[in-house]
């Protein structure tokens, strides 16, 4: 399996509408799309290009949706495949050693919900480590297209909102460059 994705945009317009509706809110133009997915990832899959900053949760149908993502930054990116283990709505977070060492005045812990917790509206667990698939907060939504974590893979609220029900805990998240 390469590490480009040569996908094709299929016209996904009236769905995106209905996801809006389903998410509280009005999708920026772009934000989520359906696309046609190569074969190679089982069904339930979630899929990251890094060079791309694109996530695609793969459909049964030969197809997959394709959501704009923040990446690591150079040097804290990682590749493989691991698993989805938990999901979880608005998280508390507690900054990593490597954050913490970074900035150093963060707090132990910032509660769920809080406007400067960065896990956003809602998080799905990846093991094994220390990294998620997250929301973000409203001061971080600039970053979504870039080279921004520390490893995880960063997305709207209203996109962590319409992925979540999709994945399964168990599901594989493969992370390509």
């Amino acid at each position: 399996m390469s590490g480009t994705l040569p996908f094709d945009r299929i016209t996904f317009r009236p769905l995106a509408l209905v996801f809006a509706f389903l998410a509280g809110s009005v999708l920026p133009a772009q934000s989520r799309e359906l696309v046609v997915m190569p074969g190679g990832y089982e069904p339930g899959a979630v899929v990251v290009s890094t060079r791309q900053r694109q996530l695609y949760f793969v459909q049964g149908d030969g197809t997959a949706i394709r959501y704009r993502v923040a990446v690591g930054k150079p040097g804290k990116q990682w590749f493989g495949t691991r698993v989805i283990d938990g999901k979880h709505i608005r998280p508390a977070w507690s900054p990593p050693a490597e954050v913490r060492r970074d900035r150093p005045g963060l707090p132990d812990v910032i509660p769920g919900g809080a406007p400067n917790n960065p896990m956003g509206a809602a998080a799905l667990t990846i093991a094994p480590g220390e990294y998620a698939i997250h929301g973000t907060s409203a001061s971080m939504r600039a970053s979504i297209g870039s080279f921004a974590s520390y490893g995880c893979i960063r997305m709207l609220d209203e996109d962590i909102l319409d992925l979540m029900p999709r994945v399964r805990v168990g599901a594989r998240i493969h992370v390509i460059p």
